[in-house]
């Protein structure tokens, strides 16, 4: 049985979305990070960073909600969350399910710091330059993937909702409200806002 590690008002909602849009059956472990339940030590067990979200399958022990929504949507073809490892989107699904983590994360961070990092030493580049390359790739729609709706739009959707409409962080953009509709419109969105909700 899967276990989903989760906290409500965190990071494990991408992961809650993401298991609702598999269809699979797990178990979902509520660990409370306002009573420290992260820091003990058999959770440490699962993520050593003792954040969450974390997941179990089996033998199978992973943190890092991006990597959750990879491993799930790789294990588990059957819910077509990834394209197949052959098939050429592939190579633009795996640059999109990581731009979350490795740009967005980091751009929220920038804007909402108000930290001056020069563009040619940040990762990320800037914080400007990461969300005109994503409202572009988002102009295309209806998915970041065109037609087909993947992981990848879990991780950028959850990103995108906590930065411009739940926080306010990032300015909106016409093609990010229309993006951010069609994802709360989705059934496994809305069951894991009410689970997240409690």
């Amino acid at each position: 049985m899967i276990k989903l590690y989760w906290s409500p008002r965190s990071r494990s909602f991408t992961t809650l979305w993401l298991m609702e849009e598999s269809g699979l059956p797990y178990e979902r472990v509520l660990t409370d990070i306002s009573t420290g339940a992260q820091k003990a030590p058999d959770y440490l067990k699962i993520n050593p960073m003792g954040k969450v979200p974390a997941l179990t399958d089996g033998e199978a022990a992973l943190g890092e909600a991006a990597a959750i929504c990879a491993y799930i949507a790789d294990r588990y073809p059957e819910t077509r969350l990834a394209p197949a490892v052959t098939d050429p989107r592939r190579a633009r699904y795996l640059q999109w399910l990581f731009f979350s983590p490795g740009c967005i994360e980091p751009a929220i961070i920038q804007i909402f710091t108000k930290i001056e990092v020069p563009a040619s030493t940040a990762a990320w580049g800037s914080a400007t330059q990461v969300f005109d390359v994503l409202e572009a790739a988002l102009e295309k729609g209806p998915w970041i993937l065109g037609e087909h709706f993947s992981a990848a739009d879990v991780v950028i959707g959850a990103g995108l909702n906590f930065a411009v409409r739940r926080f306010k962080m990032v300015p909106s953009r016409p093609a990010f409200d229309a993006y951010l509709a069609r994802c709360t419109a989705r059934p496994a969105f809305q069951r894991a806002e009410k689970i997240a909700a409690g």
